[in-house]
């Protein structure tokens, strides 16, 4: 019996083949070869479809395979890449996926299992190649309607699984997800997987291996490296790696980037170089597997190969080397909480608190719940650019409203947040105490988002399900503490939701650094004696929960602690900031708040701060009616005296009023004062 391929990575480096489009293009086939005689009549030019070689000229891929086996291959691509409805649609094939899929497995399978029973120490896998289709599911192909699209993730998933039952049926050992441009589409193939595998009962290795756009190092949809490898970790994958795009010394601080933060192995198979003014490559065999050796030194990858413009040739002076190197040691489970926009939001104790910008939440917002209900998105689309420029590192988006289509408003509003690069670079919080919303946002983000939120509420097995389709689609979840019993409202209750809710998860896989728990944030000062301890339980809580449960985080909705006085808003700031100032020393990773309206702790009047913390951390029976009377007789700011303190702060000396930008995230001037800063 074989080791499995995982076990084999751990002892050497492995090869996967190189171009198979190269190697077809050397054979000439004609028109009559692709048709065969089944598509003799075929109403549609079939040259150029090469998927459907494994039908109409199987000798042909077979021999493909075998020459890459000859010249050391340990694992064969499958000529499926675009075996799927989506893709083959452009023939007029769509009704023949699963067939063309089914059959290049088989033809890869026979090949390597020859080469196995010859030498049987030495393995040959199957890898069944999953293109990235001709369809993008993050990109608007209307310039006039960019929150339009082409295709449903539904649809999408339908598609891949369909071509991936097809491989699996052909007897693919692992499955390869390559050329990713967009990391949604990606997605798509990895719940196409998911859904497949479950269905059979089986766990079938999965690679995943992203392409960059241009010298940008990003894909085509604008995600980095990093932010690409954290949007498809929560496959759990056999590796993830970069081809296509770039030849191999192009490709190097790429991939350097990607071995920093991938906690999976590591892929590559670059072109044979850049392609030349009539599309060809002019990287030789030697020249190929000089740069490839660089990987290999530096203890980069541990599968590579070749795509476009290699042939047996490179993969057989890759051979020569490859015994010379030890695969990439993977690194131990750090256990960090990675979001992703289109780059990374690494939640780490050095990056402090993180701001979730609150008001594209239609119960938060009058203004935005307004616009959304008329229809005017490019307006609302502003409310969310205006959060991003004034410091949210995270936007929440919440469309819960009576008068509003929930799910149809999420999808729009994300699918047009994804058109602006400025604030598509956050993650995004889906929002939402309905289940079809959130699941809506789910299947539009291509990045890392997390939802908020799911609860024991309706009890255990609901929780965990919903859970597993979070997790599935790649997200992290808030927890609400509610159970059957209702809101846990006190330090005790809060604790022993939390406890149970973080078992449950963990003992079912989810990783524990995404588990983002929400003690409850509820409103102080309110003049009922029961509410007096609800700011220090939610502190007392959060300190709790990073001491016991680890790797968690915390999280909560900040305004609401405020309610008792709407209206007055240097007191809610005020409120807002020391709740802050003491919940993050507790442990608080991040909240919902605006990051427009929060004042600097120490920059809070003597007398108000006194009476706000009195209230906050509960210090005094007679904290509110304190607060409540000092409240009556602060006058709050006018615009004008905004205005007239924005200009003050500039005529400031330098130091202070650097110091004072630092503080508030203030780049307006940044220019002008630095100048000032180097001629002095």
């Amino acid at each position: 019996m074989r080791k499995p391929i995982e076990e084999i990575l751990d002892e050497r480096i492995l090869l996967l083949d190189g171009g198979f489009g190269t190697m077809v293009q050397g054979y000439g086939l004609d028109e009559a070869a692709y048709r065969g005689e089944r598509f003799r009549d075929w109403e549609r030019q079939l040259r150029g479809c090469n998927d459907l070689l494994a039908l109409t000229c199987p000798d042909v891929v077979r021999e493909i395979h075998e020459k890459y086996l000859a010249a050391g291959a340990d694992i064969i691509e499958t000529d499926s890449f675009n075996a799927n409805a989506v893709s083959l649609a452009d023939y007029g094939l769509e009704g023949c996926a699963y067939e063309i899929a089914r059959a290049a497995a088989g033809v890869a399978r026979a090949a390597a299992d020859a080469f196995t029973a010859r030498n049987p120490l030495k393995p040959r896998f199957v890898a069944g190649s999953i293109g990235p289709t001709n369809r993008t599911l993050s990109m608007s192909a209307d310039v006039n309607d960019p929150a339009a699209r082409d295709i449903t993730f539904a649809e999408m998933c339908a598609a891949y699984r369909e071509q991936v039952r097809g491989l699996l049926d052909g007897s693919a050992d692992l499955l390869l997800i390559e050329t990713v441009f967009d990391t949604l589409n990606a997605k798509a193939a990895l719940a196409a997987v998911d859904d497949e595998c479950r269905t059979r009962g089986i766990r079938t290795p999965v690679m995943i291996s992203g392409t960059l756009s241009d010298a940008s190092g990003r894909t085509l949809s604008g995600q980095t490296v990093e932010a690409f490898y954290a949007s498809v970790a929560h496959a759990r994958p056999l590796s993830v790696g970069l081809n296509c795009a770039y030849g191999a010394k192009q490709l190097l601080p790429y991939l350097e980037r990607l071995a920093a933060v991938a906690e999976t192995r590591i892929s590559t198979h670059p072109n044979a170089g850049l392609p030349n003014i009539m599309g060809g490559y002019d990287e030789t065999p030697a020249m190929f597997a000089a740069d490839c050796a660089e990987y290999m030194r530096r203890g980069l990858v541990d599968i590579i190969g070749g795509c476009c413009g290699t042939t047996p040739e490179h993969i057989f002076e890759l051979a020569k080397i490859a015994g010379d190197y030890a695969p990439r040691r993977l690194p131990a489970p750090r256990h960090i909480t990675v979001l992703s926009g289109l780059e990374p939001l690494r939640i780490v104790p050095e990056a402090n608190f993180v701001n979730i910008g609150e008001r594209t939440n239609v119960a938060g917002s009058a203004k935005f719940a307004r616009l959304i209900r008329e229809g005017d998105y490019d307006e609302a689309l502003t409310v969310a650019r205006a959060q991003v420029d004034a410091g949210a590192q995270l936007v929440d988006v919440c469309m819960d409203d009576g008068l509003i289509n929930g799910p149809q408003a999420m999808r729009h509003f994300l699918n047009l947040m994804a058109s602006e690069p400025e604030i598509a670079r956050v993650p995004v919080m889906i929002d939402s105490s309905k289940w079809e919303v959130l699941e809506a946002g789910l299947q539009v983000v291509q990045g890392k988002s997390v939802v908020n939120s799911i609860s024991l509420k309706e009890g255990e097995g609901t929780f965990l399900e919903r859970a597993a389709t979070i997790r599935r689609y790649g997200a992290a979840a808030v927890v609400m503490l509610f159970d059957e019993r209702g809101q846990a409202d006190t330090y005790a209750r809060k604790i022993e939701v939390a406890e149970r809710a973080y078992r449950l998860l963990t003992e079912a896989g989810f990783p524990p650094e995404e588990i983002v728990f929400d003690p409850n944030v509820l409103a102080v000062a309110t003049g009922i004696e029961a509410h007096d301890r609800y700011a220090l339980d939610f502190i007392e809580a959060t300190r709790w929960i990073k001491e016991h449960l680890p790797h968690a985080k915390v999280s909560g909705g900040v305004s609401n602690l405020s309610f008792a006085f709407r209206g007055n808003n240097v007191v809610r700031e005020a409120m807002h900031s020391v709740f802050l100032y003491h919940a993050i020393a507790a442990g608080m990773d991040m909240g919902i708040v605006n990051p427009q309206l929060l004042q600097v702790y120490s920059d809070i009047e003597p007398a108000l701060l006194e009476r706000v913390e009195d209230v906050v951390l509960c210090r005094r029976a007679d904290a509110a009616e304190r607060l409540i009377d000092y409240a009556q007789h602060l006058r709050t700011d006018t615009a004008a005296e905004g205005a007239a303190h924005e200009e003050a702060w500039r005529t400031r000396p330098l130091p202070e009023r650097i110091e004072y930008a630092l503080l508030r995230g203030v780049t307006d001037h940044i220019e002008t004062d630095t100048l000032e800063a180097y001629r002095e």
